[in-house]
């Protein structure tokens, strides 16, 4: 998996290229738990992400909690085999998807 990180003022981008699953979750919370400081607004853009395991969506709820503390968080670009996972789990209706 590899995170690429934009930030301009209040926002930050997160783009997840590849598999988020047990080996690469950790990287990605610390990359959410570390690298955010003063951020808004999160955006998570998963185009490149191909297939998101339980450890994954254990990151983005976290994620989604802490961003609901101070400010908001959305996922963009979703590919169809991982909305599908998002639908199944419930995660379309906890998660801001666009």
């Amino acid at each position: 998996m590899t995170i690429e990180i934009k930030k301009n003022q209040k926002e930050t981008i997160i783009e997840i290229i590849g598999r988020l699953d047990t080996i690469t979750a950790p990287a990605l919370d610390k990359t959410i738990n570390e690298d955010l400081g003063d951020t808004q607004n999160l955006i998570l853009d998963v185009k490149g992400m191909e297939y998101i395991s339980s450890a994954g969506l254990r990151v983005l709820l976290g994620a989604q909690k802490k961003m609901q503390k101070s400010g908001s968080m959305k996922v963009i670009n979703v590919r169809e085999e991982v909305m599908e996972v998002f639908e199944m789990t419930g995660f379309a209706d906890i998660l801001v998807i666009e």
